[in-house]
């Protein structure tokens, strides 16, 4: 490597040509800074709304005198103090306050956008306006626990500024984004930052989706909000991460995408229609995407089809890998609930998905998730007793055919068949692959069991195709199935 030493006197001269650039700058130039938002600041504020909600909160039973001496000076004073706080003349109902942000989406019809969470339980909301405006909400027109998203209506005497959606899908980590809100009650209060990651499940719920954003949000700031450089919202400030209560730089918002399609519905229905497949699906771990040849969190694999659901009547079995719904890539297995949640009831839609190493389209109706599990009437007849085998050990497993006894004994339903898990060697493979005792294994690469021969002979086709691993479908006494790959 060469080094190049400078002479002194050139170094100098080097710091005097940079001091005369520099001094050649207008101040102006460092003054001024980055790029200001105040001209979209001041656009959009007028739109963003504060939101005070009251509660009446229940009292308990009056609270107990304390017990002193009878004739005591001190008997008088506690009376009289006990019953004026309600102690002694019984429960008195209090009125709990709350503060939370929301934002206008139409100034005609006086339609506001919140989270849930800040109006839920609350007997009264008021709407407190940028310019110092209240107004009275008449009606919550619908909201929806899953998305976190409320939509209320105002009677505005007039049209009120309107803020519209932007397409969330469209930005990308490292965009910048504004936030305006109502943190800890100071009123309209304006933060920016830039989109720190996108899809982020912070397990608040079946279709988190959240963006991630570095912008400063605080309590206040639910229901306000996430702004891009267009004035467009695409998101609404939800939730964030802290030990202390405050932003540290870690805020997610509902995707605007999400709050479009849900604020569509509650304003034309009242309530959230979802779309439902009926399947029970799971990741692609990286030894279960060995087995089926593909690359790790690929699409959802099914692990189970509900009897008489729209899978069921498109044929879907266990065992296939969901690659595309609807024309759209399923990157996770959190991301197809999303979509099929979003699709139209009654939509029929084609799903592209992998079976036995073929890539096949089907053809599925979207149905409508109903709160309630419904579950099959499956009026199997019943089978007499066999004889219980001795188990049997296989890939560190000891198994045994499920009979009738052990499926009563376990709490199996009658329709299960396999080889029931009784022991499980701790310095096999099999020991730490999301197998327990007690599980049943129902399949193997696909293929039904019942017998240990039958396992044995799944095993035989993965070692003459030179496979390292052999996939098994579990099923547990709840009924909860799921793929587990074991080395061979």
């Amino acid at each position: 490597m060469r080094l190049t030493i400078w002479p002194r006197k050139a170094l100098l001269s080097l710091a005097a040509l940079g001091a005369v650039a520099l001094a050649s700058l207008p101040v102006a130039a460092f003054r001024d800074g980055p790029q200001s938002v105040a001209p979209l600041a001041e656009k959009l504020s007028g739109a963003v709304v504060n939101i005070s909600t009251t509660q009446i909160a229940k009292s308990p039973d009056g609270v107990p005198l304390p017990k002193v001496p009878k004739g005591s000076p001190f008997e008088d004073f506690f009376e009289e103090f006990f019953n004026k706080r309600g102690g002694k003349s019984g429960p008195q109902d209090r009125k709990v306050s709350s503060l939370g942000s929301g934002f206008v989406v139409d100034g005609v019809e006086g339609l506001i956008v919140t989270n849930n969470h800040v109006i839920e339980g609350a007997d009264e909301i008021i709407i407190n306006f940028h310019d110092g405006s209240k107004l009275k909400v008449d009606k919550v027109l619908g909201k929806d626990s899953k998305a976190d998203i409320a939509l209320l209506k105002v009677t505005p005497k007039t049209p009120l500024k309107a803020v519209p959606f932007g397409s969330s899908s469209n930005m990308k980590v490292g965009d910048w984004v504004m936030a305006i809100g109502n943190p800890f009650g100071l009123g309209g209060t304006v933060t920016a930052g830039i989109i720190s990651a996108k899809q982020r499940d912070i397990n608040a719920g079946p279709y988190d989706d959240f963006i991630q954003t570095d912008a400063a949000i605080n309590r206040g700031n639910s229901g306000g909000p996430l702004f891009n450089m267009d004035g467009e919202v695409i998101g609404v400030n939800t939730a964030i991460i802290s030990p202390t209560g405050g932003s540290i730089g870690i805020g997610f918002a509902v995707p605007s995408d999400t709050v479009q399609a849900v604020v569509q519905q509650l304003k034309e229905f009242g309530e959230v229609r979802r779309g439902w497949l009926g399947v029970k699906i799971q990741t692609v771990s990286e030894d279960i995407a060995e087995s089926l040849g593909v690359a790790e969190n690929t699409g959802a694999l099914v692990s189970a089809v509900t009897p008489d659901s729209p899978a069921a009547k498109a044929g879907l079995q266990p065992g296939d890998l969901i690659l595309k719904f609807d024309g759209k890539d399923v990157s996770t297995m959190r991301g197809l609930p999303r979509l099929v949640a979003q699709a139209p009831i009654g939509k029929s839609v084609d799903m592209e998905l992998l079976r036995g190493g073929e890539k096949k389209t089907v053809q599925v109706i979207v149905g409508r998730l109903e709160e309630e599990d419904v579950e099959a009437d499956l009026n199997e007849p019943e089978k007499k007793d066999e004889e219980q085998a001795k188990p049997e050990t296989v890939l560190g497993l000891s198994v045994t055919p499920l009979t009738d006894e052990l499926r009563t004994q376990l709490g199996f339903d009658k329709k299960v068949k396999g080889l029931l898990v009784t022991a499980i060697d701790p310095d096999s493979p099999a020991a730490g692959k999301n197998l327990k005792l007690g599980d049943v294994i129902v399949e193997a690469q696909q293929n039904p069991i019942a017998t240990v021969e039958d396992l044995n002979a799944a095993l035989e086709k993965v070692k003459k195709a030179n496979g390292r691993q052999v996939l098994m479908l579990v099923e547990d006494s709840k009924g909860d199935t799921r793929f587990v790959a074991l080395p061979l």
